[in-house]
């Protein structure tokens, strides 16, 4: 199989016809036609469903598209490799909202001085679409919530989280999910990891949620809880961005709950030049957080090296 031909393949499945990829590839529409027929003839199978002039991807084509967007992910990463170990392109990168909101500012600055010929294309999303993402090649790498399966990535922690659930102000100490008042659960669409927490910790006591509000962002999902319409996980370094989280009681979950680690993932054997910077630099950044934040708790008396005196 010609790369081409995968490349000429792909871009008819993504635009959903011959005419709109022809376009898209600056190639007369007959060319296109005729190098997916080759393909199909050198594959010796259907690689579309025709219906009049609609096309269809068959299920040999849904398996060649997989392996036509690795090999030409591979190759271009080879590409890079082979003529260039400096970071230097496009940084097709994903994250969760909350850390492209918190943690990501500082350090991509860095990154971006450090690289100046790197460019950054950013894409928020939850841990399923990222790791989807990723996946299809459609992402270099991804900031993701973890669980994420071990198989078809390599991944390296950056972050941990303390998660805790909001709710409005003066709601009595939440312990178990029968405590919440109204059991409406604020979050994020399916796919979410931090949901999935949220939901897991009803089921651990045998509870269901009344009701759960698919919420897209951070601060309308506070907004609601402010106004007492349910409760909401979310990592307790949100609430600095928001205003009113004096309007906001805060409880703490069981410990197995609490604490959510974040990963930078990428498909397994392709970690480009520009991936393995930011690993460096992402973690040079977390350190240094690690650090402040534990001067900030020492104790006072702990800073000198001498004895106090009554």
């Amino acid at each position: 199989m010609d790369l081409s031909d995968l490349h000429i393949f792909r871009s008819v499945v993504e635009a959903g016809g011959v005419t709109r990829a022809a376009e898209k590839l600056n190639r007369v529409q007959s060319n296109v036609t005729t190098r997916v027929r080759q393909l199909e003839s050198e594959l010796g199978v259907d690689l579309f469903v025709r219906q009049g002039k609609r096309l269809h991807v068959s299920p040999a084509g849904k398996l060649l598209l997989d392996y036509a967007e690795r090999l030409i992910e591979l190759a271009r990463e080879a590409r890079e490799a082979v003529h260039d170990a400096k970071p230097r392109g496009l940084l097709r990168l994903g994250t969760g909202e909350s850390t492209a909101a918190m943690r990501l500012p500082v350090p991509m600055n860095d990154y971006l001085s450090r690289y100046p010929e790197v460019t950054l294309e950013l894409r928020t999303g939850n841990t399923k679409q990222l790791a989807a993402a990723v996946l299809s090649g459609e992402l270099d790498a991804a900031l993701a919530s973890e669980p994420v399966a071990d198989g078809p990535f390599e991944k390296v922690t950056i972050y941990e989280e303390e998660l805790v659930i909001i709710a409005a102000v003066g709601h009595p100490p939440i312990k178990s999910p029968r405590d919440a008042r109204p059991q409406t659960v604020l979050a994020f669409e399916a796919g979410c990891a931090y949901r999935q927490r949220l939901e897991d910790w009803f089921a651990h006591h045998r509870e269901m949620p009344d009701r759960i509000v698919e919420i897209s962002s951070y601060h309308a999902m506070l907004g609601c809880a402010v106004a007492g319409m349910g409760i909401s996980l979310m990592p307790r370094n949100v609430l600095t961005t928001f205003p009113d989280a004096k309007l906001l009681s805060t409880h703490s979950l069981p410990a197995a709950l609490a604490r959510a680690k974040t990963s930078l993932i990428w498909r397994k054997g392709t970690l480009s030049p520009k991936v393995r910077a930011l690993i460096e630099v992402l973690n040079e950044h977390a350190e240094t957080r690690k650090k402040a934040r534990g001067a900030r708790n020492r104790p006072a008396h702990a800073a000198g090296n001498g004895r106090s005196r009554a």
